[in-house]
């Protein structure tokens, strides 16, 4: 049923792209650059591609259950029962709870950047960001909704200038194209694509915070599934685009791993001050967009795994109205801000990436779950069951492509969610379920 006065799809989707669309594009597109160089461009169209293909996973379980809060989490528990359910709740909150650190704490430096302020009392304007957005989302879904529609309209169309500046200079400097996308030796290959390919997935990350709140979007589940794939097509355009931008003011083999590559790109373009200032203020405001919506999905999930009794009940007060988790929202901010002063908090985010690719996984495998069993909702993965079988395909790839320390971290992480699940099930003293798998 269509939600009456509910979110409409063009918000929703900007809620999609306020996930999508955070520090990543103004970090991690450098990195990306230096190591495959121009091949960067492949790059990013094969993981638009693999986003696609998940969003179009995750756009047909959200039409089978629109009304469950907690997105990959409620699918895999639903389709997988209690075990499944809760490593993949757990890895995926840990996911969200970290990134709320990270990008909250990229606002930071941001916004003591801008003051002129040293980097060090970033964190402080980290913890004034979260609290601010913590507000934001105890007042309601529609305030945070329609709060993040805002700031995306505003970071699009600050990326948008910066695409229109750098096709402007290449126009009327006449740019060499060919020095621009040579390459050096060790940017060739389908390594470096690969390589470069593990680093832009997480720019792509996010989107699913739309699968939060599929009940609360005008238009039904049809409308839903849009929206995931609108806000999933628009990055991957802009992404790409920004990638050309970036290296039509730079060549790409000159670009190196880099904290703020688009301001390395305008100075060595000799861009004028506004153009820097803008991206600064793009930046800022991508960060805080991000930030509210990863704080939006961390809360409800964490809600839903406490309403499915896999955490506490203090988890599951819940403001019916304003369709809102008080008491998660207010957890998930704190444990952002303890996270703050966790350490080399870059790493626990890389390692916490893991837990997304495990929710995607999990994701596909449980469309396969639900059309074995014939329960379809408004929207089907197009040729069934090949892009299913290609997006697990890829993702184990994605996975395998991961830092050592990552993955090693993610398994440990696994096994005691197991230890956990089986000793509290032990406390409860609930019977052993055997299933025979051969006959």
């Amino acid at each position: 049923m269509p939600a009456k006065g509910g979110i409409g799809v063009l918000i929703a989707t900007a809620v999609g792209l306020g996930a999508i669309i955070g520090a990543g594009i103004f970090v991690l597109s450098g990195t990306a650059i230096a190591i495959a160089g121009p091949y960067a461009l492949i790059a990013f169209v094969i993981v638009g591609v693999v986003a696609l293909l998940v969003a179009a996973q995750l756009a047909e379980l959200g039409s089978i259950m629109p009304y469950v809060k907690g997105a990959s989490y409620s699918y895999v528990h639903q389709a997988f029962g209690s075990e499944l359910g809760f490593i993949t709740g757990i890895l995926l909150y840990f996911m969200y709870a970290s990134a709320i650190s990270v990008v909250a704490l990229g606002f930071g430096s941001y916004a003591a950047n801008i003051v002129g302020l040293p980097e060090s009392y970033g964190i402080y304007f980290a913890i004034v960001a979260i609290a601010g957005l913590a507000v934001v989302n105890l007042i309601g879904i529609k305030s945070a909704t329609r709060t993040d529609s805002v700031l995306v309209a505003v970071k699009v169309a600050i990326l948008v200038i910066f695409i229109v500046f750098a096709l402007w200079l290449a126009s009327s400097n006449g740019i060499d194209l060919k020095s621009s996308f040579a390459s050096l030796p060790s940017q060739r290959g389908l390594g470096p694509i690969f390589a470069a390919s593990v680093v832009i997935l997480f720019a792509y990350s996010g989107f699913q915070v739309i699968s939060t709140f599929f009940s609360k979007i005008s238009g039904g589940t049809s409308a839903g599934a849009k929206a995931l794939l609108l806000a999933v097509g628009i990055s991957m355009t802009l992404y790409i685009l920004i990638a050309i931008a970036m290296v039509l003011l730079v060549p790409a083999s000159k670009y190196t791993v880099n904290a703020d590559p688009l301001a390395f790109a305008l100075q060595h373009a000799g861009a004028p001050s506004y153009i820097f200032e803008l991206v600064d203020v793009g930046a800022l405001i991508a960060t805080a967009s991000a930030t509210l919506a990863m704080m939006l999905s961390a809360s409800r999930i964490m809600y839903q795994m406490s309403a499915d009794g896999l955490l506490p009940m203090v988890f599951r007060s819940y403001n019916k109205r304003r369709d809102v988790a008080g008491n998660a929202v207010i957890v998930s901010s704190v444990i952002a801000v303890a996270m703050l002063f966790a350490g080399n908090i870059y790493t626990i985010t890389a390692i916490s990436n893991f837990g997304l690719l495990f929710a995607y996984l999990m994701s596909a495998l449980a469309v396969l779950h639900f059309r074995r069993i014939r329960k379809t909702g408004n929207f089907r993965t197009p040729f069934y069951p090949y892009l299913s079988i290609i997006t697990i395909i890829a993702i184990l790839l994605f996975i395998y492509g991961m830092p050592q320390e990552a993955l090693q971290i993610g398994v440990f992480i696994i096994l005691l969610c197991i230890v956990v699940y089986y000793s509290l099930r032990e406390l409860r003293e609930k019977k052993v379920v055997k299933t025979r798998l051969f006959k």
